[in-house]
């Protein structure tokens, strides 16, 4: 199974350009290293609506995972988890739990995960370091979990 990902990073000053995308490209990188094809990396500004158009544009006709990066602290235009549930289908509690897991600064990020149609998303904070850490969390069972939400049989 060809494994697919997309980046997209939920940020005010990334998407006016008055700031540097690091922490999409430190996961696209990440994805790419561990097999997967980063077919996508786009741009959202914070807010409800911004990211669940986003997600529902990437999860469009689209079988892989969607990682967004940014908007999951406690800062007052931080809602990408509100805008991610609002267009999850199913939600992926133990993924983001685990991805809460990772360290002391990872208990303050309120990301979620589930499914949309055929993606499979995941919420990581807007820091380099806890993005990267959050996805190597989790990144052992994407495989598996890619495969189950394509209809996938392997048990």
């Amino acid at each position: 199974m060809a494994l697919q990902a997309k980046v997209i990073t939920v940020s005010d000053g990334v998407a006016e350009g008055v700031r540097e995308d690091r922490s999409g490209a430190a996961l696209a990188d990440r994805l790419v290293a561990a097999g997967f094809e980063v077919v996508e990396r786009s741009v959202a500004a914070d807010g409800i609506a911004s990211v669940a158009q986003a997600l529902t544009e990437a999860a469009r006709a689209f079988d892989g995972l969607v990682v967004t990066t940014g908007g999951t602290g406690f800062g007052p235009r931080d809602l990408t988890p509100e805008g991610t549930r609002s267009v999850l289908e199913r939600e992926a509690p133990g993924l983001a739990e685990a991805m809460r897991s990772v360290s002391a600064l990872g208990r303050l990020s309120r990301g979620s995960a589930g499914t949309l149609g055929g993606a499979l998303v995941l919420n990581t904070p807007g820091s380099t370091t806890g993005a990267v850490e959050c996805l190597e969390a989790v990144l052992d069972v994407l495989p598996h979990a890619l495969d189950l939400l394509a209809g996938g049989r392997p048990h």
